[in-house]
């Protein structure tokens, strides 16, 4: 008896023709056989792509079963392009290579690009690059939170980027240390004669961010007066200008930032509870540099590939030594990416040769120096207040009420210390606190 004929939805022909209807399959498809004697790790693809593991290991899995990529034998295994076997496969294949790609809406995002520099190894930033993606399917207030020099200026960019106001202004204002007077000038604008050196009429950046993006930089810094201001428009949705007496319709997306514990300062009534919840609708964390710390050789040498390029140099005209990378890893980076940035692009500039040494590496302050470094000098106040702080938490098991007892100051203030310390509990102190409450309720 003759096998029943498979159906046609399984063809290998039809099989190909549903593969490539999946952006991230068909990408795969493009960029192993536009590099056909080359082999790519998983984590290589996954920066590529900006997608989670589960997503390419995916995805990898239907292109090979299709027949059109094969799987390398090694550890870590490696993947490369493979012509199929059947012939009117093949000639899909060349059809579908021989056509113009989509360019899709992420990678025409100038800061789309700028943020998959900011990827490595570390899975953190691809979850970021995920919630990015979430965000921007709606007009819900996002609320970046981070340390200083991660990038939230640039995640703020891109969810503008990636939403349905992208071609429509991104309007920024930062916060920081903003008098009253000057925000209203800046944030509402104002009309002719308003006020001394008013000259003329200035729209503000509500005005200006009509229909795109507003992103507030800093938001924990605004004052209490100016917080009530900015609760108005968002309930409002409309403003006046310094010195008018006309309303103006505005309609815009709310994005904040801010490296302060808002909650703690909601606890504190230093930050409005009902403007609190306006702007944390979703809030996105950006990780440390110091919590990516295997990402760092990486990020280290797309930013001097960058440097060398921006500088009319071939971007392999310049490399990092092993001793200019290990002083890199072991420095605690209080100023994160940006600071990264500008210390390669320090080094880049000073080193004599092609090759960047660890002499050739100078950090902006010199109380931050490297941990090898810094044991061979007393501490400094800085450095002392932190250890003290950080011993004190773990002898408590992360206990703030406790900590704060033990170190006879306010929990805001211990709040205020963990996030200009930028500080995290270590595993074994989370293993600790888990195994403990295990034991309290076993």
């Amino acid at each position: 008896m003759s096998s029943p004929a498979r159906p046609e939805s399984s063809s290998p022909t039809s099989r190909f023709g549903s593969l490539v209807q999946s952006p991230l399959r068909a990408g795969l498809v493009r960029f192993l056989h536009a590099q056909s004697d080359e082999t790519f790790e998983v984590e290589t693809l996954m920066q590529i792509f900006g997608r989670m593991r589960l997503d390419v290991d995916n995805c990898l899995r239907e292109v090979v079963d299709c027949g059109v990529a094969q799987r390398v034998a090694g550890t870590p295994p490696r993947f490369s392009a493979r012509r199929p076997e059947r012939e009117d496969v093949v000639k899909l294949l060349d059809k579908f290579l021989e056509q113009r790609a989509t360019v899709s809406h992420e990678d025409q995002s100038p800061s789309v690009q700028r943020f998959r520099e900011m990827i490595g190894r570390d899975e953190k930033m691809l979850i970021v690059f995920e919630w990015i993606r979430t965000a921007a399917k709606s007009d819900i207030s996002v609320l970046i939170l981070g340390p200083t020099g991660s990038g939230k200026e640039v995640v703020a960019r891109m969810i503008h980027e990636l939403s349905r106001r992208g071609q429509e202004k991104f309007q920024a204002l930062n916060c920081a240390a903003l008098p009253d007077s000057l925000f209203e000038s800046e944030m509402f604008g104002f009309e002719k004669g308003a006020f001394t050196g008013a000259h003329d009429r200035k729209p503000g950046k509500l005005e200006m961010a009509h229909r795109g993006t507003l992103f507030l930089d800093e938001i924990g810094d605004l004052s209490l007066v100016a917080q009530a201001k900015l609760l108005r428009v968002l309930e409002e949705k409309r403003h006046e200008r310094l010195g008018g007496h006309r309303a103006i319709e505005t309609d815009f997306r709310l994005i904040s930032a801010t490296n302060r514990p808002l909650d703690q300062f909601v606890r504190d009534e230093r930050f409005r509870e009902d403007l609190y919840y306006r702007v944390n609708a979703f809030s996105i964390r950006l990780p440390s540099l110091r919590e990516r710390t295997t990402d760092i050789p990486t990020l280290a040498g797309r930013l001097l590939a960058r440097y060398c390029a921006a500088n009319g140099l071939a971007i392999d005209s310049k490399s990092f030594a092993k001793d200019a990378l290990d002083r890199l890893t072991r420095y605690h980076w209080p100023g994160n990416i940006r600071e990264l940035e500008s210390t390669v692009s320090r080094a880049a500039l000073s080193s004599p040769g092609r090759t960047i040494r660890g002499q050739d590496i100078e950090f902006l302050h010199a109380s931050d120096t490297p941990v090898d470094e810094a044991r061979e000098r007393l501490p400094s106040l800085r450095e002392a207040e932190r250890t003290h702080i950080v011993r004190v938490l773990d002898e408590v098991g992360w206990n703030k009420k406790q900590a704060s007892e033990i170190l006879e100051i306010s929990r805001g203030t211990l709040y205020r210390k963990i996030v200009e310390f930028d500080l995290q509990p270590d595993a074994h102190v989370k293993g600790a606190r888990g195994r403990a409450r295990g034991a309290a309720t076993g």
